[in-house]
Order: structure tokens, then C-alpha cells, then sequence
């Protein structure tokens, strides 16, 4: 079985989640013997069209994988509610952009999400083609602590003895509770703050590009950094904290837990059914439940909860993700429907060489 994946733009989008499920699709794949992985739009020879994005492009693919007669499996990476509160003018956008991508996803034989919870977005817009949800997953050893990353870290940021850090990740959105983390360095001085992640301030709105540009002084926005320096703040900072108030799944979570980081979410319905409070992280409802859970832990007052964490990253190793895709794939070509397990995802079993 050949399998075309297609990402427009991948330049534009290579710092974005959808850039980074590029390549862990690609990773995820690699091992699966009986799947060839092409990215050549030009290709014709395929069996399944697995495409990422929402382009004029990307439209134009799905119609030229019609007239070939091929399968299309439609990765519905982005919502309508994860479009608000990002770019300036998206909440007066996003209306449109839900009917487009309704008529996009429309055109699929079907469609792949990362969790129960944005399967259950899909459907509420009327959809009724197969939906699986698969994780976008992790690679657990580009994310296995390391001394020699987590001192790269620390000497790029010159993060001295005992100075507590709190990091997040992210684009500049209001939705991923930027302004939540930026308060809480303002209310806590003593702590580093850093915020990995860029995007143009031309693009987003004042009220956020005004909140950047004068950001407390313990509080550092480095930029889109890759590499050891990121894989050694994850490993080594004291804690990841990410307010975001709407993901499809969020994949820097998953390389917090595979980095056996603590992890401080916002208690939203998309980690239901695979991020438990107090019992492989901990949640937070607002800004003054966030201060006193991380207070809490960077003191020492809270169970560490890594090792459960780690078990949840293990369950969306690459590995596994890659054998979904692959039943995920035949299923369409063979125009048959998966079961879903109890939680919600994919239905297949896995032995102890596969984990």
C-alpha cells in the first residue's frame, strides 16, 4: 500500500502542531513494513491520499485523488473552536472558516482526529463519514531525560542552583491562556517564567502583542527553539504548565509526559478519558487555581505524579500510531468501519513487542 501524505506550505506551517504532525506522521510510518510513505504531490501511483491541511492546494488535491479514484483520509487537525481567540480577526472569521472545513472534511472517505473530544466536534458539525481518533503521538526516545541536554538548557537560559523554572509552549494565542501565564509571572517574581514558541506580531492582536512587548522581567519569550536546548527545558525545567483553553490534543503535552516533566493543565474536556487530576497530572480551572497548584508543587506539596504520566506517553508511542494509521488506511480501501474501543479510540491490540 502506497500512502501520499500532503501538507501545504510545510514551510509556513513548521513551527505550528500541524508542521510538527508532519513528521511524526512520517515517523510513525517509517517502521510499518507494508506501507510506502510518499510527500511528492506530483505522484500518482498511490492508494490512499492522507491529507493535513486546508489550502486552495490541498483542495485541489482531494479533487485530483477523486478523479484518479483513490481513497482520501482527511486529518482534521483544526476545529472551529480551536480557530478562535488565535489570529487577529479569527473569532469575526470563524464561522466561515467552520463551513469551510466542513465542506473540506466533507470530501473525505475519512476522517482522522487526535482525541475522543475533537471526534465529538466533527460530529456535531453534521459529519457522518468514519471517524477515528488517533493521536498525533510522541517519539519517547527524542524525549528521554538527558544530563547532557538538560545542561545545554540551563547554560542557554543561565538558569542557576535552586532557580525555579515554569515553563509552556506555544503560539502567541489568547487562546492557549497566554495572558494566564504571563499574571502569574507578574504575581510570582521569584520564579523564571520562559514561553517557547513564536508567531508574527503583525498577526495577532494588539491586546496580545501589547502584553508581549511588555512582559515581566522574569519572564522570557525566547522564540521557536528546537533541538537539545527545548528537549532540556522539558526534562529539566521544574514544571510545564499550559493554560491553553481549547486543544484537538496538544502535542506538547505529550512531550512534557515523555519527558517525565510535572504537568499543570486547564481542566477542558479534551484531556477527559486520558489526563486524570492528581492522578497522572494536575488540572486547574482558573487563574487563581493555576497559582495555587503550581505554588503547591514548586514547593514539594504535591505527589509526584511523572512516573503515571510517562504511562501515557508510553500508550502513544510513534510505534503504535504508526500500526493505527496502517488499519486506520486498509479499512478505507477495504470501505469497512473499525470499532472503537471503550475510551473512545481505535480498537486494536497491541502485544508486548509492539508497545
Amino acid at each position: 500500500m502506497k500512502v501520499l501524505l500532503y501538507f501545504e506550505n510545510q514551510k509556513w506551517i513548521a513551527q505550528s502542531g500541524i508542521g510538527r504532525a508532519l513528521r511524526l506522521q512520517q515517523a510513525a510510518l517509517g517502521p510499518v513494513a507494508d506501507v510506502t510513505v510518499t510527500t511528492d504531490p506530483k505522484c500518482e501511483d498511490y492508494d490512499v491520499l492522507h491529507i493535513n491541511t486546508y489550502g486552495v492546494r490541498s483542495m485541489h488535491m482531494v479533487k485530483k485523488a477523486h478523479r484518479l479514484g483513490k481513497k482520501v483520509v482527511y486529518h482534521a487537525h483544526s476545529t472551529y473552536e480551536d480557530f478562535r481567540n488565535s489570529f487577529f480577526g479569527s473569532n469575526l472569521l470563524a464561522p466561515l472558516y467552520k463551513k469551510y472545513l466542513v465542506a473540506l472534511y466533507r470530501q473525505a472517505d475519512a476522517l482522522i482526529t487526535p482525541t475522543p473530544y475533537s471526534k465529538s466536534l466533527l460530529e456535531n458539525y453534521g459529519l457522518t463519514q468514519p471517524i477515528y481518533p488517533v493521536s498525533n503521538g510522541i517519539d519517547l526516545t527524542k524525549y528521554a531525560p538527558d544530563e547532557s541536554k538538560i545542561q545545554a538548557y540551563k547554560e542557554y537560559f543561565g538558569i542557576k542552583a535552586n532557580q525555579q523554572v515554569v515553563m509552556a509552549v506555544g503560539l502567541f494565542f489568547e487562546r492557549k491562556g497566554l495572558f494566564d501565564f504571563i499574571e502569574l509571572a507578574k504575581r510570582h517574581p521569584e520564579v523564571t517564567f520562559i514561553w517557547f514558541g513564536h508567531t508574527n506580531l503583525a498577526i495577532v492582536p494588539a491586546k496580545v502583542r501589547k502584553a508581549i512587548e511588555d512582559h515581566p522581567k522574569n519572564l522570557s519569550f525566547p522564540g521557536y527553539i528546537t533541538g537539545d536546548i527545548i528537549k532540556g527545558a522539558f526534562a529539566g525545567a521544574d514544571l510545564f504548565l499550559y493554560p491553553s483553553y481549547e486543544e484537538t490534543e496538544g502535542i506538547v503535552v505529550l512531550e512534557a509526559l515523555a519527558s517525565k516533566q510535572k504537568l499543570l493543565v486547564r481542566d477542558i474536556p479534551v484531556y477527559d478519558g486520558w489526563l486524570y487530576d492528581q492522578k497522572n497530572c494536575y488540572k486547574a480551572t482558573d487563574l487563581d487555581d493555576f497559582d495555587q497548584q503550581m505554588d503547591a508543587i514548586l514547593a514539594g506539596n504535591r505527589p509526584d505524579l511523572t512516573k503515571a504520566g510517562y504511562e501515557v506517553a508510553k500508550d502513544r508511542d510513534l510505534h503504535r500510531i504508526g500500526e493505527i494509521l496502517n488499519h486506520v488506511y486498509r479499512a478505507v480501501l477495504d470501505e469497512k468501519t473499525l470499532p472503537l474501543n471503550e475510551n473512545g479510540t481505535v480498537g486494536i491490540h497491541f502485544t508486548d513487542q509492539n508497545a
